[in-house]
C-alpha cells in the first residue's frame, strides 16, 4: 500500500505555502495525475492526494501544499526537512490528463487551463511536456491567486512564455492587491465579461477550446455554469465535450 519517499528538497513559497520534491520509487504516471502522501500521526495513519507538479520521467515527484492550520496532515508535511521520511502511494491516479481531451479536426486548437492556488500544479506539469505543445495551437493558463506571494513557480512559467512567444498566454488574476501585468477579477468574472478573452485575442468556443478547471469550487461551480451558457458542454468517455473538471478539495 505503501512506499517509502525522501524529502531531497523543499521550496518555501511564503509562510504556508511550499514545494517538496520527493525521492520515491513509484510507477511511470501521467502529467496532471495525483500521488498520496501519508505519515502516521500518533497511532492514526492520515492520508491526503497531491497532484504531482513535475512532468514524468524525472527520478523524483514534487507537490505543492499549503499548511492548513486544521488540516490533519498538511501542517505535519510543513514541517518536514531535507532527509526526512513519509509514505507515498507506489501508483499515481486521476483523469485529469491531455489522454483524456478529445481530439478535434479543427486547425485552430486552443486549450484553457483554469486554476486556482495550489491547483496550478497539474497543468504545469502538463505544460513541461512535449504533447501539450505539439497537440494545441494555443494553450492559455490562467492562475488565480489572492496574494502575489501565493504565485508559486511564477518565474518557470514567464520562462515558458519566453520558450513559446506565439503559442503560450499566460494571464495572472491577483484579486486582493495590485500586481504588475495581472487583472484581479476572479476568473469566472474575467471568463463571463470576456476581459480575459479580450486581453490575449482569444474566444472561448465549443469548435475551437478546450477547457480544463481545477481549483475551489466556487471557481469550478461558477465558470462551469458559465461555460455551459457559452455553449461548451462537460466532457465526458461517453459524450466527449470541452469542459474537464477536477475538484481540488
Amino acid at each position: 500500500m505503501w512506499i517509502e519517499g525522501e524529502v531531497v528538497e523543499r521550496i518555501d513559497w511564503n509562510e504556508k505555502l511550499f514545494s517538496l520534491k520527493i525521492k520515491a520509487d513509484i510507477q511511470p504516471y501521467i502529467a496532471g495525475q495525483f500521488i498520496k502522501l501519508s505519515r502516521l500521526v500518533g497511532d492514526k495513519r492520515v492520508a491526503r492526494a497531491y497532484s504531482i507538479v513535475n512532468a514524468p520521467g524525472g527520478d523524483f515527484i514534487e507537490v505543492l501544499a499549503v499548511a492548513v492550520e486544521e488540516g490533519q496532515l498538511s501542517p505535519h508535511l510543513h514541517l518536514l526537512k531535507v532527509g526526512d521520511k513519509l509514505d507515498v502511494s507506489p501508483k499515481a491516479s486521476g483523469f485529469m490528463t491531455l489522454e483524456e481531451i478529445p481530439e478535434t479536426s479543427f486547425a485552430d486548437k486552443q486549450l484553457w487551463l483554469l486554476a486556482t492556488g495550489t491547483a496550478v500544479g497539474p497543468f504545469i506539469s502538463m505544460l513541461e511536456t512535449a504533447e501539450i505543445w505539439q497537440r494545441f495551437e494555443h494553450v492559455v493558463l490562467v492562475y488565480g491567486v489572492r496574494l502575489a506571494e501565493d504565485l508559486a513557480y511564477k518565474e518557470q512559467l514567464l520562462a515558458l512564455q519566453q520558450k513559446y512567444p506565439n503559442q503560450f498566454k499566460l494571464v495572472l488574476s491577483v484579486t486582493r492587491e495590485p500586481y504588475p501585468n495581472a487583472i484581479r477579477s476572479r476568473i469566472s468574472e474575467g471568463i463571463q465579461s470576456q476581459s480575459i478573452q479580450q486581453l490575449i485575442g482569444l474566444d472561448i468556443t465549443p469548435q475551437h477550446s478546450q477547457v480544463m478547471l481545477c481549483g475551489n469550487p466556487d471557481m469550478i461551480s461558477d465558470t462551469n455554469q458559465i461555460l455551459l451558457a457559452m455553449g461548451l458542454a462537460k466532457n465526458l468517455r461517453r459524450a466527449p465535450g470541452q469542459i474537464t473538471v477536477e475538484k481540488y478539495w
